[in-house]
């Protein structure tokens, strides 16, 4: 289910980088808790990002979509917080910054 949930999470995009925010590391855990509720631990790349009230509304909507998946725990937290080297090197490629 793991795998599902990422492709899905995949989908959901920062609005000012063409990069999904799985790729630009956002997304610290994915745990199965079991029996349908799913645990989803991210972050933002700044406590004050524009898109801090809609994008975690819009990971849980993506995730809720996984059949199987009855209920999301979404918790954002900035600790650690975020920086550039939690990027995959797919981002780091697509935004330039090897």
């Amino acid at each position: 289910m793991k795998e599902k949930i990422i492709e899905k999470i995949k989908t959901v995009f920062d609005p000012e980088l063409p990069v999904n925010i799985y790729e630009l590391g956002l997304i610290y855990e994915i745990n199965d808790k079991g029996d349908g509720l799913v645990e989803v631990i991210m972050t933002l790349t700044t406590p004050n990002c524009p898109v801090a009230e809609s994008l975690p509304m819009e990971v849980q909507s993506k995730v809720m979509e996984v059949e199987g998946v009855k209920d999301v725990d979404l918790k954002v937290v900035f600790d650690p917080p975020w920086t550039k080297e939690k990027m995959s090197e797919e981002a780091r490629f697509a935004l330039d910054m090897f």
